[in-house]
């Protein structure tokens, strides 16, 4: 597998959500202060993988969904864009380089990078509630997609992740409560953005869990690759400060479960995720591409 392909693979996908996030930045250079604005643009318009956007586009395509679900996803990568700027600040992982360039507070200060933050959870929920009456959804699926994407957004995800994640500085966890962690951190909004695609999409019962199953495993694995590029990878590859886990004096798979170890264990994880898929008769080169491309990225 070469490890750049998404890139090109899903390019299409990619250019769709950015015009997306450039329309919902447009919005917000609208309706907020001046200041405020400008931090948000720089958050939403940056590089980035995507991940998360062609992970919902290509679930809904897998399982029968045939509309634009770009908008869809670009409200799922306004989400993970307000992770960024929040995890970034000073009073929680303190770093001045993301995705090859300043970070948000670098770059706008610390009272607009917090504000934007904030800002960008309801442009996410108006943007979810938007594609998802565009797709034709009726309201009680408009409910569950935003209510799915809110969940994995707040004290029961990504939120209750972070503060875990702080409070284990400078102690060491076990593989269980690290997995606890990075399943609410960085697991909870992989395996929303497939259970989005899959509601968009009309999946419910088995199909839906067999859904979640992929996207709970996908999800430890990124974390679990992201740990290891901590370690063996620079900070120019990155885009962002390699050996900040160490210096933070946090627990990460490398640290608990040894460098092979970890490696082997999201491997297993990729092969999980691929066997739920084929367990409920999902037929999606895409997304067991997207399971093994998590393992083998360079950044």
């Amino acid at each position: 597998m070469t490890t750049d392909a998404p890139s090109i693979r899903f390019s299409a996908e990619r250019e769709a959500v950015a015009a997306a996030l450039h329309a919902i930045a447009n919005r917000a250079a609208r309706s907020l202060d001046p200041r405020v604005a400008e931090a948000v643009c720089y958050a939403l318009l940056g590089a980035g993988k995507r991940l998360r956007a062609v992970l919902l586009i290509s679930t809904y395509r897998a399982t029968g969904g045939t509309g634009d679900a770009s908008l869809l996803a670009a409200a799922v990568e306004v989400v993970h864009a307000y992770s960024l700027v929040h995890d970034d600040l000073p009073c929680m992982d303190d770093d001045d380089v993301r995705r090859g360039r300043p970070t948000v507070h670098k770059k706008h200060g610390v009272v607009a990078a917090a504000a934007a933050g904030v800002a960008m959870v309801p442009l996410a929920a108006q943007a979810a509630v938007e594609a998802a009456r565009a797709l034709g959804l009726n309201e009680l699926a408009q409910g569950e997609i935003v209510r799915t994407l809110m969940e994995a957004s707040g004290a029961s995800g990504m939120i209750g992740g972070q503060l875990l994640d702080l409070e284990a500085e400078g102690k060491s966890l076990d593989a269980p409560q690290l997995e606890r962690v990075h399943r609410l951190k960085t697991g909870a909004l992989i395996r929303a953005s497939v259970r989005i695609g899959g509601l968009a999409a009309g999946v419910q019962g088995a199909t839906m869990s067999a859904l979640e199953r992929y996207g709970d495993a996908v999800g430890l694995a990124f974390q679990i690759a992201d740990d290891v590029l901590d370690v063996t990878a620079t900070t120019v590859q990155l885009g962002k400060t390699a050996g900040k886990d160490a210096a933070h004096g946090k627990s990460t798979y490398p640290a608990v479960l040894g460098l092979d170890a970890a490696k082997a264990r999201a491997e297993v994880l990729a092969d999980e995720a691929c066997q739920a898929l084929q367990d409920a008769g999902v037929r999606s080169p895409d997304l067991e591409y997207l399971a093994r491309f998590v393992v083998a990225r360079p950044s």
